[in-house]
């Protein structure tokens, strides 16, 4: 090869090497890569070989809650983060919380909510594992420890109790979507599967389910979890009755009677009781959905269970806030009203969507009998569809106005609403919320 094409050659390298460096720069000046769910291994105690996932949002706040979410049987980590778990994930990116998901291996992908080392403390089933993870989560991101909950669906609820009663010291809060009571599936012949109590014919008093659930930490002392449940009035897969066995279970774990403080209907086919405390964060919670089988959680109702696990924040929330304090909420503008009522605001957003909840309380000390809520919306947002109430127009200065069966709002009493909207880049709340002429306060 002579001189000239060796210098040819040097030239082409050479630009070749300054494109490639260029490429490099480009591709390392581009918009970060989103946050995904990761495999981990080596997290510990782990007896009854799970997998564990992790996600942790690119703006992970500086002292993230930690939320463990179950998934149900025959489902997976990804399934449920990708499926109808995934507002718990668009959740996470906006208030920047952690999410540790377990992954059951065995046929089937049932969790172990049965055996006698499932039903106790450090018994070395598939809690042991799952406590492992949340464990090395805790290490390894600075986790709240005033803020790790759990909330799963079908075995996932089933596992869902299971924890909040072996690890009371460890769950703020707890939401479980077609569970049955903790220790109700319990067995002795190695099967994992109890007939009776799936078919909802074992029955017991308060007292004992209590007592069953102690008896999964003895010596135990303190609080026990807040917990919200939800189940389908038509479930035949984990029948129905279940669902009046664990309000027996848990309103008797934290001394409360079961005649609820506060009922109301959030949506035409649900019933929404609360004991003990009547806010959003109430001690126990219970939401029967009338005309829906083993098929929970449905739209919408995640950005409920969001709130009452106190993850629509950034902070440590009270231990008994009221009904409308989302931290999140920009304070209103102008001078407050009489005081008459307040009200609570929270959006999840995506990338060109939103849907907000809203809570209005009624201070005053008379019952509201018709009601409209007038609030403007920020300049991009159209209302798209609705829940709780008619609204017009559908952007701009926005009315909404009560149906049927919410008309009426009892002294201290409260109403949920809200709205699907999409938006081009603004994913504010209204600055200010008026219930019938009177400003509320936020």
């Amino acid at each position: 090869m002579n001189g000239s094409r060796i210098t040819n050659l040097r030239a082409v390298l050479a630009a070749a090497l300054l494109a490639l460096i260029a490429a490099s720069v480009l591709l390392a000046a581009g918009p970060a890569q989103a946050a995904a769910l990761t495999r981990v291994t080596g997290f510990g105690s782990n007896p009854t070989n799970l997998n564990m996932y992790v996600y942790v949002p690119n703006n992970v706040a500086p002292k993230p809650a930690l939320l463990l979410l179950v998934h149900y049987c025959s489902g997976s980590a990804a399934g449920i983060f990708n499926g109808n778990g995934h507002d718990y994930v668009t959740a996470a990116d906006r208030y920047g919380y952690v999410i540790v998901l377990p992954e059951a291996t065995r046929s089937g992908s049932c969790f172990d909510v049965s055996s006698p080392q499932a039903l106790r403390r450090d018994g070395g089933s598939d809690s042991t594992g799952i406590m492992s993870m949340v464990a090395w989560a805790r290490s390894h991101y600075n986790v709240d420890p005033a803020r790790i909950v759990v909330s799963g669906f079908s075995s996932g609820a089933m596992m869902t109790n299971v924890l909040a009663a072996q690890y009371p010291d460890v769950f703020s809060a707890a939401s479980a979507f077609s569970g049955v009571p903790a220790g109700c599936f319990a067995t002795t012949d190695g099967s994992l599967w109890n007939s009776t109590c799936s078919g909802g014919r074992l029955m017991k008093t308060a007292d004992q389910w209590a007592s069953q659930a102690r008896a999964m930490y003895p010596g135990y002392t303190g609080a026990y979890p807040r917990i919200q449940l939800w189940h389908g009035d038509t479930d035949t897969t984990l029948a129905y009755p279940n669902f009046g066995e664990e309000i027996k279970q848990w309103t008797a774990l934290h001394g409360l009677s079961q005649t609820p403080a506060f009922t109301d209907h959030p949506q035409q086919s649900w019933t929404r009781a609360r004991y003990g405390d009547t806010g959003t964060r109430a001690t126990v919670e219970g939401v029967s959905i009338a005309g829906v089988g083993h098929a929970l959680p449905q739209t919408g109702q995640l950005a409920y269970a969001i709130s009452f696990l106190g993850l629509d924040s950034t902070t440590t929330p009270p231990s008994s806030p009221p009904s409308s304090t989302p931290p999140s909420t920009s304070p209103s503008t102008g001078t407050p009203g009489s005081g008459s009522c307040r009200v609570a605001a929270t959006v999840n957003a995506w990338n060109n969507g939103l849907t907000e909840s809203i809570t209005i309380t009624n201070t005053g000390g008379a019952a509201v009998n018709g009601w409209s809520l007038a609030f403007t919306l920020p300049a991009g947002q159209t209302i798209t569809s609705g829940w709780n109430a008619t609204y017009a127009p559908l952007s701009g200065a926005v009315t909404a106005t009560n149906v049927s069966y919410n008309a009426t709002i009892p002294a201290n009493g409260s109403v949920d609403l809200g709205f699907q909207a999409g938006q081009t880049g603004t994913t504010g709340t209204p600055t200010a919320f008026s219930l019938n002429g009177t400003l509320c306060t936020r």
